[in-house]
């Protein structure tokens, strides 16, 4: 689907056709950025059961940028900390440790990490075989650039249909290049409902 910027009728109308072309299991997990319309149409699309999965990546460039350079090397660090922690308690430590670290001189930037805790924590409560697919919107993300790059080579996409096409056939090929998610096996376990503390399958009471 091509949309108007990213707004929620937007994004409203690509949810609705997913579920209009099968979709009938809730999702379990949504991983996204900060765009508000895309969490807004998913929140009413799918009545508000949906775990939601912060992008890591774009969490660490954003509270980056409200850093000054100077220390920015070891902020990066610090975040990286948390996003690789074993479990959820190690990652809450390095959570406060960055924030007391930053707070005091650059709230913004301890601010915009600190509202979106728990979403930016979500995949503990899943397979460890899959954290490296959750963390981060990158995977998506690598599409998207094959088809910027063709955009400015082209100096444009002429229509909407011209477009839609060159969108399509440049998915299609990077599509070659695509493996498969770690842990398959992981996702029936999911949709039986199993529980998982710190991405291990917890067994029956």
């Amino acid at each position: 689907w091509d949309g108007f910027r990213e707004s929620e009728p937007s994004w409203s109308e690509l949810l609705r056709d997913l579920k209009a072309r099968g979709l009938r299991a809730l999702p379990k997990l949504i991983v996204g950025d900060g765009a508000l319309g895309f969490w807004a149409a998913a929140r009413k699309l799918f009545e508000g059961a949906v775990t939601e999965q912060r992008c890591t990546v774009h969490k660490t460039a954003n509270v980056l940028d409200k850093l000054p350079k100077s220390v920015q090397p070891k902020a990066k660090s610090m975040l990286h900390e948390i996003w690789q922690a074993p479990s959820r308690k190690g990652a809450n430590k390095a959570f406060d440790a960055f924030l007391a670290a930053y707070r005091a001189k650059y709230p913004k930037a301890t601010a915009c990490l600190e509202k979106d805790r728990e979403a930016l924590l979500a995949f503990f409560d899943f397979p460890a075989e899959h954290w490296a697919h959750l963390r981060s919107t990158n995977p998506i993300e690598s599409t998207f650039a094959t088809v910027r790059l063709r955009h400015r080579k082209t100096k444009g996409n002429g229509s909407r249909a011209a477009c839609l096409a060159m969108v399509f056939k440049l998915a299609r090929q990077a599509e070659k290049r695509w493996r498969k998610l770690n842990g398959t096996p992981q996702l029936l376990h999911l949709q039986q409902g199993k529980k998982f503390v710190d991405g291990i399958m917890q067994e029956a009471a």
